[in-house]
């Protein structure tokens, strides 16, 4: 899964030639093997936990969707905003290789709070060491992220190795996206086709396998240490713009009346010198074009969140394979591999027929099909909605009526638009709009239709009770007394984790003991249910069961994804048991999620790669690299939207939030359109020492190594 840059094949560049004329050929740096090795298992690491991250929130740590909603899109605002600091650690005092190395220290150990946090039989505060592991993750992940790239392209002696700098950066860019490849489809195997600690998932496993790969991570760059060039830290640009900014504004509210300049930049140019100024300059006429890109992140790093909850709505079996909802993700990985060469053989050439060629018209394109990417994830939403569970709102009442006889009742009452009806043996009667303030009470009489002692009641007046916002049932059964009804609350919603619920409703003797068998399963377990009539609701795993009541099988049946049962288990005249279906199982298949994946991805290359070669052309050579910070901060202002939207909770359904946030893209792409209209490149001057002599020139260890000429096009924030 790529985060928010791709590298592209860089300009070949002739070969330099010794004194005498002839080619001087170097080999192939053999560092490179141990930081690409050490990219690939970075790389699993945080993708692989963040593919489980937002369901293990949910489902073990019981936060609700919207606050690992937030939660998840906090962390990946910090990620991206370390990203900065880590390029400043690294470049003001620590050097890329230590900083790559001590941070991936930090990394490993925010790995292994959150997976020994998830082992439960420890008894430590999950939720405490989930949320350390984070913030742990989110300083070493964002802190190496702008320099692993950098640091391997300074194994290069450019312009003699620009060739075999191109092909690093496909290989970097090849493990970047293999490892989230391999992580996203591993770690959810992990999860949920793994037992361990008495659970029927395993996130100690799906965090514990990256976090191992961490370590390994750490292993390979350390032996490499001996084949690399280190190159010692040499002043961050970052800071140096930071300052030159501030020392312009201070001066110029001193300074504004009595020395006015042209430019307000121009107030800090006796600090810093001309050239500095006038770069600075053309950086913030390019960063112009950054206000509207934000929003653009908030859409695309949905994926690992609201979609990922929209597909533990819907059924994933494909007869021969079920498809987990967090396995989804994968799709973009995926695709990204395939659309990036089919982009420059065919996506490209076709639109430039219709007049799509320059940069900024690609990146607006690719915005709107962000855009298009939640119109298609909100029409599938309301698709959805037709399988969601019915939940009374302010005003309204449920009541339902559930018959463990093995004979048909007449019901004539007062309950509207129900003042007379049929309730069938072991089957069930529902009301979900209630009209209530309050409470109500509704009056019945209960007649058998059918012979048999069994099923006679007296013909007497009675009533049901319904409150409002409550969902209230009633359980016919035989009692020592005769009939009776037994009343409880009832709960219809469906698992947050997408799985199936039940209830056994017992019309037996109280001693009776009722087993679920999973029969699909490698290590079958059984589920007892003890001396009750109205059993609690058990969460329980999609698979064909074998229902045992006192040793003997009386039902074989599958629940499936999402579907709310109730089995009634009577002993009347024989042991029987009955299922019913109270809330639909998933039944919109998984795969209608892939058109959105797909336009998204295509959104994505276009976006991000055609967004940051039109900025890195734009921009001076030194001042690539605080664009390339500048970029993090967009991705980290996105998952910043999302959060204050999530927080914010403005809507009830989900489907209102999708179109939200498509319709920000939209008019997000207005604004950057009329942003390209008016944009106009700052042409940049040359200087000498002469013609600038207060210039500062600072020099950096990319400059030393030729990281920022134009065979350098392209950063991996990967």
């Amino acid at each position: 899964m790529a985060d928010s840059t791709k590298e592209e094949t860089p300009a070949p560049v002739p070969e330099v030639g010794d004194v005498e004329g002839n080619p001087k050929k170097l080999k192939y740096p053999r560092a490179i093997p141990f930081i690409i090795s050490n990219e690939f298992c970075e790389r699993f690491n945080y993708y692989g936990m963040r593919t489980v991250l937002v369901l293990y929130l949910t489902r073990k740590l019981d936060f609700d969707d919207d606050t690992a909603t937030v939660l998840y899109h906090t962390f990946t605002t910090l990620v991206y905003f370390m990203c900065v600091i880590g390029a400043i650690i690294a470049d003001s005092w620590l050097g890329k290789f230590r900083t790559i190395l001590y941070l991936s220290i930090v990394y490993t150990i925010g790995s292994g709070c959150i997976a020994l946090g998830a082992i439960p039989t420890w008894d430590l505060d999950a939720r405490a060491m989930t949320i350390a592991g984070l913030l742990l993750i989110a300083f070493g992940s964002g802190g190496i992220k702008p320099c692993v790239a950098a640091f391997g392209g300074e194994q290069f002696k450019l312009p003699e190795q620009a060739k075999y700098l191109a092909l690093f950066f496909s290989m970097f860019y090849f493990a970047v996206n293999s490892g989230s490849f391999v992580s996203t489809m591993v770690t959810p195997i992990l999860r949920e086709d793994v037992k361990c600690f008495d659970d029927d998932d395993c996130f100690p496993l799906a965090f514990g396998v990256p976090g191992v790969l961490m370590v390994v991570s750490i292993i390979i760059f350390i032996i490499g240490k001996p084949l690399y060039k280190i190159s010692a830290p040499a002043g961050n640009m970052f800071v140096k713009v930071s300052k030159c900014i501030w020392t312009a504004i201070r001066t110029r509210s001193r300074e504004k009346s009595i020395n006015p300049r042209e430019h307000w930049l121009d107030y800090s140019e006796k600090r810093w010198g001309r050239q500095l100024v006038d770069e600075t300059r053309i950086l913030l006429n390019v960063l112009k074009l950054y206000i509207p890109l934000p929003v653009f992140w908030a859409l695309f790093d949905q994926q690992g969140s609201r979609w990922t909850f929209q597909a533990t709505r819907m059924d994933g079996d494909l007869g021969f394979w079920t498809v987990k909802p967090d396995q989804m993700q994968v799709i973009n990985p995926l695709l990204i591999l395939v659309f990036i060469p089919l982009y420059e053989v065919a996506f490209y050439p076709l639109l430039s027929l219709i007049g799509i060629r320059r940069p900024l018209q690609k990146l607006t394109l690719g915005g709107i099909f962000a855009g298009l990417a939640f119109v298609i994830s909100t029409i599938v939403e309301i698709q959805l909605e037709s399988t969601y569970a019915v939940i009374p709102k302010e005003g309204e009442a449920q009541l339902r009526i559930f018959n463990g006889m093995n004979c048909d009742y007449r019901v004539q009452s007062n309950i509207p638009e129900h003042a007379d009806f049929t309730l069938k043996s072991m089957s069930m009667f529902e009301e979900k709009y209630l009209s209530v303030k309050g409470k109500a009470t509704y009056t019945y009489t209960l007649s058998s239709t059918g012979p048999g002692s069994n099923c006679a009641l007296p013909e007497q007046q009675r009533t049901f009770e319904v409150e409002e916002e409550k969902q209230m049932s009633y359980f016919i059964r035989k009692q020592d007394t005769g009939i009776g009804l037994l009343r409880y609350e009832d709960d219809t919603e469906k698992s947050s984790k997408g799985y199936p619920v039940y209830r056994v409703l017992g019309n037996t003797v109280s001693n009776r003991t009722v087993v679920f068998r999973d029969i699909d399963s490698s290590n079958p377990f059984d589920r007892h249910k003890n001396g009750s009539f109205v059993y609690d609701l058990v969460e329980s795993y999609p698979s064909e069961y074998e229902i045992y009541v006192d040793g003997e099988l009386t039902l074989t049946y599958t629940m499936r994804l999402g579907g709310v049962y109730a089995f009634i288990v009577s002993d009347v005249d024989g042991m029987t048991t009955e299922p019913l279906i109270v809330t639909e199982p998933n039944s919109v298949s998984m795969l209608w999620l892939i058109p959105q994946y797909v336009v998204m991805t295509l959104g994505e290359v276009m976006y991000s790669i055609t967004g940051l070669e039109f900025s890195f052309t734009q921009a001076p050579e030194s001042m690539k690299s605080v664009l390339q910070g500048c970029w993090q901060l967009t991705v980290a202002v996105g998952n910043l939207i999302v959060v204050i939207v999530a927080e914010a909770k403005i809507f009830e359904a989900q489907k209102w939030e999708f179109v939200l946030f498509a319709g920000l893209m939209f008019v997000d792409m207005g604004l950057f359109s009329i942003l390209a209209w008016r944009y106009k490149q700052i042409p940049l001057k040359t200087y000498d020492e002469e013609d600038d002599p207060n210039a500062t020139l600072p020099i950096d260890e990319k400059d030393q190594t030729g990281l920022d000429n134009p065979a350098f096009k392209k950063s991996s924030d990967e």
